[in-house]
């Protein structure tokens, strides 16, 4: 019992670096207490003393703010960081390693008496909010973003987000750190959301190139926006740039106020524009569409689209 004691302490160590003293972790982590507690509640749970047991994880909900059913199972070196409204149903199963965060929910969707909550994986990481809901098995080294609520089963070595829960990533390695990082998480919908309109301005490119085309092979039949605009033409070109969506805020850019210039230079035209932040990780895509839809309008006239602050 003191071995698993000592190594409790250690994984909070190795999975909070707010920790400083083996004091402060003893007295000050109620993830710790609430774990402790269970031990007690599920070995009075498992010799079919059931009102004891529940009496127990009833102070250590009082005492800790985390609710964990007597029935439950929870592997070694578990670690709830903060902790605060954390539910554990009682046929949740958790493997070894598992990092929980505050306000996760393992909950059950049935009012059968049978297998009805969550069997989590070893090495997992559960973000706060998150919400795992049914007899579903979240597979080993695998990720839960912050608020996701996950109703389907998830592969190993996947990190899951959104609401419901999707697979966002396959690549993760099976390991044994907590690398839960909250503002890297990948987004699928704002990726697919990009490819799509990245994949629309190139079909714009072509038909505009197309129209350019047959005007020159036919010089009597003109279409009735051949975009062969003289360059000088700013609010043509703001109007098509209007095409041009900032994925993350779901507005374009000349509404936002990004485009701060189109003027001419020695080389052509040049747009001046401006980024929703700095260190934005859309501005690559940003920069082509807008040098894409700026063609579109000035055909073969050099565009160049410089970043300004």
């Amino acid at each position: 019992m003191f071995h698993m004691i000592r190594e409790d302490i250690h994984t909070v160590f190795d999975k909070d670096p707010a920790a400083r003293t083996t004091w402060e972790v003893i007295t000050c982590y109620p993830g710790l207490h609430a774990l402790w507690l269970h031990r007690i509640a599920h070995a009075l749970w498992k010799r079919r003393l059931h009102f004891l047991g529940r009496l127990v994880s009833q102070f250590a909900r009082w005492l800790t703010g985390i609710e964990i059913h007597p029935g439950a199972t929870i592997g070694r070196r578990c670690f709830i960081d903060h902790g605060m409204g954390v539910v554990v149903g009682e046929t949740a199963e958790i493997g070894d390693d598992v990092l929980m965060y505050q306000g996760v929910v393992l909950g059950g969707t049935s009012l059968e008496k049978k297998k009805r909550h969550p069997t989590i994986g070893s090495n997992v990481i559960i973000g706060a909010g998150a919400i795992v809901l049914g007899p579903i098995e979240v597979g080993d080294s695998s990720r839960v973003g912050a608020g996701s609520v996950v109703i389907k089963p998830v592969p190993p070595g996947t990190t899951v987000v959104g609401v419901p829960g999707h697979v966002a990533d396959r690549s993760r390695e099976s390991r044994h750190e907590p690398a839960l990082e909250h503002a890297r998480l990948p987004d699928p919908v704002l990726r697919t959301l990009s490819e799509t309109l990245a994949s629309q301005g190139r079909l714009e490119e072509r038909i505009a190139d197309l129209e350019r085309t047959l005007a020159e092979l036919r010089p009597g039949l003109h279409p009735v926006d051949t975009h062969r605009l003289p360059a000088h033409c700013e609010e043509r070109i703001r109007e098509a740039l209007r095409q041009v969506i900032e994925p993350e805020v779901g507005a374009n850019v000349v509404d936002l106020g990004l485009i701060r210039g189109i003027m001419l230079n020695g080389n052509g035209i040049e747009i001046q524009m401006s980024l929703t932040y700095p260190g934005c990780p859309h501005a690559e895509y940003l920069l082509e569409q807008v040098q894409r839809k700026a063609h579109s309008v000035t055909g073969d006239e050099p565009v160049e689209v410089v970043l300004v602050t």
